[in-house]
């Protein structure tokens, strides 16, 4: 038995958020983000992950009694304790017998818990496995910070893990580099940094951005800087792994982290004659969920049948990153029509 994606769902909170009341034509041109959607006050991530969820049930017909274990990547759990997954077994109404386990990772996030339902489904432990990211990162943006806002949206993705007769998921890479972890950060509200211990102070930038030491600080300079050297490398190693060629795959899924450098990144790995998905302008960066939004998007537009070596691809907070070779094929494909 092997693990396979079977079904992808997606959440977006009904609040929007237009750029164009944000920044300039020219810069929301350049990151490809028209605009976003964003979090109620009181809409929690488990609130966002729950909403996917049942989209995923509702939508492919799914049992939920057959779900085994709930794998859930989340940065900004709905408590420090306990784990939000557990709540969500019971919110969902799942057997008690169900596994439940939070994973904290950002943009590398929806890959990394790939390989975590591989290795459960592939060993026998569990048959049917609900993997959902979460984010809700403009909680933890200021409101006048230009330079971070207009990138992120809120949202969540549900994902049904099943197992199959032929080997889907393969070809994995990892890489870490915690030498540069605080170049995309929330410095206060752990226990290195507690609340209780480290009053507000808010600051403005060099450029005129305004944030807190509560809220998200992002070095974009060496995000970018992180990518271009990180990810063109990695994809060589998934191609060696798989014993694959550019010319084998039918699509690159990467995290949607920006038009500009997703444009630049394709030149950089060498994939402009491979199909390359490069579309946020409706959603945002979804962080740990962008791949699985960017997949459900790829076999809406053109259908599953024909995605049989698809490179996934996800970098960023840690500083981290992750690929894999995904045959896609199988999947249940929704129309929004229905």
């Amino acid at each position: 038995m092997f693990a396979r994606i079977k079904a992808i769902s997606t959440y977006l909170p009904a609040q929007i958020e237009n750029n164009s009341e944000l920044v300039d034509a020219r810069f929301i041109k350049k990151i490809g983000v028209k605009y976003r959607h964003v979090s109620a006050k009181e809409e929690a991530a488990g609130d966002l992950a729950f909403k996917a969820a049942e989209k995923l049930f509702a939508e492919h017909n799914i049992n939920r009694d057959e779900i085994d274990f709930i794998l859930l990547c989340i940065q900004h759990p709905d408590h420090l304790g306990p784990h939000t997954s557990a709540h969500l077994q019971y919110r969902l109404g799942l057997k008690k017998s169900v596994g439940t386990m939070d994973i904290s990772l950002g943009c590398s996030g929806y890959i990394y818990g790939l390989a975590v339902a591989k290795g459960l489904i592939e060993t026998g432990l569990v048959k049917k496995i609900l993997f959902i990211t979460s984010s809700v990162y403009t909680k933890y943006i200021n409101v006048r910070d230009k330079a971070t806002r207009p990138l992120f949206g809120d949202g969540a993705t549900a994902t049904l893990i099943d197992g199959g007769d032929t080997e889907s998921l393969k070809a994995f890479v990892f890489g870490s580099d915690g030498s540069r972890y605080d170049k995309l950060i929330i410095p206060v509200g752990g226990s290195r940094f507690m609340p209780r211990d480290n009053p507000e102070i808010f600051s403005t930038d060099d450029n005129g951005n305004y944030r807190s030491n509560y809220e998200i600080f992002m070095d974009g300079m060496a995000i970018t800087y992180f990518t271009l050297r990180e990810v063109p490398p990695l994809v060589e190693k998934i191609l060696t792994s798989a014993n694959l060629s550019r010319a084998d795959l039918d699509y690159c899924i990467f995290h949607q982290a920006n038009k500009f450098m997703m444009t630049y990144l394709r030149d950089k790995a060498n994939l402009n004659d491979v199909p390359f998905h490069n579309d946020i302008s409706t959603t945002g960066n979804l962080v740990s969920g962008s791949v699985p939004l960017a997949i459900e998007q790829v076999i809406k537009k053109s259908g599953a049948k024909n995605l049989k070596r698809v490179m996934l691809a996800g970098y960023g907070v840690g500083l981290s990153w992750a690929g894999c070779i995904a045959d896609l094929s199988s999947m249940e494909v929704v129309n929004d029509e229905s």
